[in-house]
């Protein structure tokens, strides 16, 4: 079942918990690619990580359009794929993706040729184990903020609901932005080892 518009009408933790085991569905060049979402990070206008937290911007504005919004930002490692949640101004970081599900050999050959570390590739259980690495294994880019999920990307529900979920603090937020180490990055706990790696706080 492809997620409609009232999935997302949802506060930002309820949001971001309910995406886990969700799966992101790409279609590019006649291809679909797919990952599994495995671990998520809320973000909220309320708190100083949050980008909405410096006020609205074109750059921005994803962040307070309609629950259910493609955000879209670029570091230097590349983009990062958010969804706005139903606050405004809060919404969901998918941190990273599990890829082998549902695709063929030749799907994950792309996928990997598409996504190579220092010219060689890439396992394919750790295709999309990061923000970034999630986005240029779905090719998802840029282009697509501030625009809905549409018939080439949409997000699927195919009834899978995670055992067991690890809360922890989030990663990689500048230091001074996350004094209080908010419980807000989720994890399925089967998929844990794919996730992102990096020192945080349980809970």
């Amino acid at each position: 079942m492809i997620l409609n518009n009232d999935f997302f009408q949802k506060d930002v933790i309820g949001l971001a918990k309910s995406l886990i085991g969700k799966i992101i569905c790409r279609k590019i060049n006649g291809v679909l690619l797919k990952a599994r979402i495995i671990e998520t990070e809320a973000y909220s206008i309320n708190e100083p990580a949050s980008h909405s937290s410096l006020g609205y911007s074109l750059n921005r504005a994803a962040m307070f359009m309609n629950a259910g919004t493609i955000y879209m930002y670029h570091s230097r490692a590349g983009a990062s794929f958010n969804i706005s949640a139903l606050g405004k101004g809060d919404a969901v970081l998918i941190k990273s993706g599990i890829c082998f599900l549902d695709n063929s050999d030749d799907v994950l050959s792309f996928m990997q040729h598409i996504n190579k570390k220092n010219g060689m590739l890439r396992d394919i259980h750790y295709l999309a184990s990061g923000q970034t690495l999630l986005c240029k294994s779905l090719v998802i880019d840029k282009s697509w903020d501030k625009q809905h999920f549409n018939q080439e990307f949409y997000i699927e529900d195919i009834g899978y609901l995670p055992d067991s979920i690890v809360i922890s603090s989030r990663l990689g937020i500048p230091k001074g932005r996350d004094n209080l180490l908010l419980p807000y990055r989720y994890v399925d706990k089967l998929f844990y080892k794919y996730a992102t790696k990096g020192r945080c706080k349980f809970y």
